[in-house]
């Protein structure tokens, strides 16, 4: 049977990119019965809402979706779609993978990382108010029971996929309760793993050093919401910025998987975004679905594509076009797909 999958195309860039993941995905070998809905700015008119209810229910029936950049106002207007989604789809650890890809020019060649960031407290809770005319006042909360969830999810994610370490960042020297409270849960966690994956922790300002001087010291980091935000946008630029960087927003009953960069309306319709990052999050969506081999072949292809350097787009200083790499992608697939059936010579 075809595996159903929601499909949110976006805002700005987010259109083109989610047809070139589409067609790159259809290509690896496993079926896909796409469902597409929209939000975001376009669809504000129609519903009073970016975030119209008939595609929360898109995604609670198929469990899965796919999803382009959503544009968020700052200052004013609407609340983010992709801080909206969480918190009511339950999606709990945002993980983001920042991997050194060759032909992409960095400071650093070997950069393995990955972020697991929870989702759904700390400041993003959105509980703030204005104290007065001239003073504005955030909440921020920690509970027990989230910080265990999200520390839970960073030593099952190590120890699934052989990671040697899970680095916990704080500010405790001086939130002692609030991110006091988020330590003692990951340290009550990482006895359950001890002899397993070593566990250490770091504080938040001290890490993002750490990261730019010596990334190759880490492996898995486990971070409150607003500190997972900040570290996984620095661990991005180490392996060649926003565009090339895949996420995932996983819960216990659905996950979505988007791209962490946003919307660039300015680059809608040129044909001219890189679809790295979407494609990308698409092979964490087949990794997800237990896809191994299909999510491997994607994958190496991409990184195929991006090495040879012939065909980049324009981020990543060439000219090829949205429609033109993903060709590209599917051409290496369709080659690897072609050589994998072949019989061997006599």
């Amino acid at each position: 049977m075809a595996q159903r999958v929601t499909l949110i195309p976006g805002d700005g860039i987010g259109p083109e990119l989610a047809e070139a993941t589409r067609r790159v995905l259809d290509a690896s070998g496993i079926a896909f019965e796409w469902e597409v809905v929209d939000a975001g700015e376009a669809v504000m008119a129609e519903y009073g809402t970016p975030l119209p209810e008939h595609v929360l229910e898109s995604i609670r029936r198929n469990r899965i979706a796919l999803k382009g950049p959503i544009t968020t106002p700052v200052g004013e207007g609407f609340r983010s779609v992709n801080v909206t989604l969480r918190q009511t789809l339950g999606l709990y650890a945002n993980l983001r993978p920042a991997r050194s890809i060759h032909g992409l020019e960095s400071r650093y060649e070997d950069v393995d990382l990955v972020i697991v960031r929870e989702n759904t407290e700390d400041l993003y809770a959105g509980i703030e108010h204005m104290v007065g005319p001239d003073a504005a006042e955030s909440i921020k909360i920690i509970t027990r029971a989230a910080s265990e969830r999200i520390a839970r999810f960073a030593f099952e994610y190590a120890v699934a996929n052989g990671r040697r370490k899970v680095t916990a960042v704080h500010k405790a020297n001086i939130m002692k309760l609030s991110d006091g409270l988020f330590l003692e849960s990951c340290r009550h966690v990482a006895e359950d793993y001890a002899g397993q994956v070593e566990f250490e922790d770091r504080i938040v300002d001290n890490m993002c050093m750490q990261l730019v001087q010596k990334p190759d010291l880490y492996d898995v980091l486990v971070l409150p919401n607003l500190y997972g935000d900040i570290v996984s946008d620095l661990a991005a630029g180490l392996v060649g910025g926003l565009g090339v960087a895949p996420g995932a927003n996983i819960g216990d009953a659905g996950a979505v998987f988007e791209p962490v960069h946003g919307s660039a309306p300015k680059y809608a319709g040129l044909n001219k975004a890189n679809p790295t990052a979407l494609i990308l999050s698409g092979v964490l969506m087949l990794r997800h679905l237990g896809h191994q081999a299909a999510a491997e072949r994607v994958e190496t292809a991409v990184r195929g594509v991006i090495e040879e350097g012939t065909r980049l787009t324009y981020d990543l200083g060439g000219t090829t076009g949205t429609r033109e790499f993903a060709d590209a992608v599917i051409e290496r697939l369709t080659a690897g797909s072609t050589a994998a059936a072949a019989p061997a010579p006599a």
